[in-house]
């Protein structure tokens, strides 16, 4: 079956409303929608995890690199927030894709966020498994892989449990999780400037203007492309405001606003949180120094001791509060994204159900949680190192989806683009800059994991990253094959969809 939610015209539904799949509407506002959208990106662990490797690229120009990282970003999340004011469905890319470029492409984009979802799970559920061992005695069970695995796979048991009993009791967990982050985070913050007040770990480097000086950090053109690559991919998560929208108040606006005003809040916390660790360990190899490889996998976790004496282990809180924030706000948009994919008949009905109590996708949180745990599992029994290697695939799905993304909203509203300024900047030229920049992303991304010496694995003389990511692609075509030709599927390929970019007018 097929539930529109826009008219042809590209224009907002009366009041944003939107036809009721069962979810709770209007359940929350948009403080929560802000504070959904940066909980996703898990901020903290995606900065201990990320910066030592930009850093060991770009040097002294990582917050540059940062800013960089954050422009196509911005771009998509204004295609998003404009698609979403006409089309206010918790399907988000599946159902905007479908309704500009037909059934398949709205498949495969549901297919890609549903993608990103479940194989990021199984990194988060990992880190946060490792993490927690951590703060239990001399912290030595974190290498036990099995007893690490078993604690992830439980994490993502207890989420899954959260999500399916009801947005409130989610959004109470997210709130609190999140208050821990933060607050473990600026103790940090100001531990960092009191510390460069005081001359850093003894190697402080002052603040300078250079650090954000293009002429310089092009140089080299290289490094800089793999930087912002590598920090393009931190800002992945505030679109979970946007798969939220039937469950927020005034869902073709307040999602749309959340996600952009995340994005920003999001660059801030990167850019100025990255600044004081520069200033206060610096760019060099030794030590703490954020250029040495010992420290790339986590920076945070190799200063914590330094900046915060007996009470390091805030810093082990903050990223474990934030791997399971993630965890948390990873199934929502994916359960959602399933949910409207069967209430418009893309996959079987039982999709498309929303519990009668709770008024959560019931069926579809418990499949995604069903998945991700086999995924970890699997993929840990198989090789930690081809698990390593199929997570920093993720970026070819993120590219994927936004692209497709970003083109859609260019051309489902090319009709009114001529109609004003505002139109024209924000439904066209930053939508398509972003796109292209995401494409070109998605190629450089593929192009860099096929080398057999990227990553940790090979396969059939190619790196285990690439082949691993295409094959989970190329899993989603197999799959629309089958939905085609499945009898409760079939009609959502063969039947006529109204709304098309055709037959948008100028207003």
């Amino acid at each position: 079956m097929s539930m529109e939610t826009s008219t042809s015209s590209g224009q907002p539904l009366p009041g944003g409303t939107v036809p009721g799949k069962g979810l709770r509407a209007g359940i929350l506002d948009l403080g929560d929608s802000v504070m959904l959208g940066l909980a996703s990106t898990a901020p903290v662990y995606s900065l201990a995890a990320t910066l030592g490797l930009i850093v060991a690229v770009n040097g002294d120009y990582t917050p540059l690199i940062l800013v960089l990282g954050f422009i196509p970003v911005l771009f998509i999340a204004y295609a998003f927030r404009e698609l979403n004011s006409a089309m206010p469905d918790c399907g988000t890319t599946f159902v905007w894709a479908r309704k500009t470029f037909g059934p398949w492409a709205g498949w495969l984009g549901g297919w890609g966020v549903a993608l990103a979802g479940t194989v990021v799970l199984a990194n988060l559920a990992q880190v946060a498994g490792q993490y927690l061992w951590l703060l239990v005695g001399d912290g030595s069970q974190a290498g036990n892989t099995w007893l690490v695995t078993g604690t992830g796979v439980a994490f993502i048991a207890l989420m899954t449990f959260v999500n399916h009993r009801g947005i409130r009791l989610g959004e109470h967990v997210q709130r609190t999780l999140t208050y821990v982050q933060y607050i473990s985070l600026g103790i940090f913050a100001v531990a960092l400037m009191v510390g460069i007040a005081n001359g850093g770990a003894g190697n402080a480097t002052p603040f300078t203007f250079e650090w954000f000086n293009p002429a310089g950090a092009f140089t080299d053109p290289g490094a800089v492309v793999h930087g912002a690559l590598l920090a393009l991919f931190i800002y992945w998560g505030w679109d979970t405001c946007l798969a939220l929208n039937e469950e927020t108040e005034n869902p073709a606006k307040t999602p749309g606003r959340g996600a952009v005003i995340s994005a920003f809040v999001l660059v801030a916390i990167y850019v100025s949180v990255a600044l004081l660790v520069m200033m206060y360990a610096g760019s060099g190899a030794e030590g703490i120094g954020l250029g040495n490889s010992e420290n790339e996998s986590d920076v945070f976790l190799a200063m914590k001791d330094v900046a915060l004496g007996p009470w390091g282990w805030l810093i082990v809180v903050a990223v474990l509060a934030s791997v399971l924030s993630s965890t948390q706000t990873t199934i929502l948009p994916t359960a959602r994204g399933t949910l409207s994919m069967g209430v418009h008949g893309a996959l079987p009905p039982r999709f498309g159900k929303v519990h009668p109590r709770y008024q959560t996708p019931g069926f579809s949180t418990q499949l995604m949680g069903a998945a991700a745990a086999a995924y970890y599992i699997a993929m840990t029994f198989l090789s930690e190192n081809l698990l390593a290697d199929s997570i920093s695939s993720i970026s070819l799905f993120i590219a994927f989806y936004y692209a497709l993304s970003g083109f859609a909203c260019v051309w489902y509203f090319r009709g009114t683009l001529r109609d004003s300024a505002r139109n024209l900047w924000f439904r066209g030229i930053l939508p398509l800059l972003g796109a292209v920049m995401l494409a070109a992303a998605f190629f450089i991304s593929a192009v860099q994991m096929w080398d057999p010496e990227y990553g940790d694995t090979r396969i059939f003389g190619v790196g285990g990253a690439f082949v691993s990511g295409v094959v989970l692609l190329l899993l989603g075509v197999v799959l629309a094959v089958v939905c085609r030709f499945l009898p409760s599927t079939r009609a959502y390929f063969t039947a006529k969809y109204q709304g098309t970019a055709k037959t948008v007018p100028a207003k």
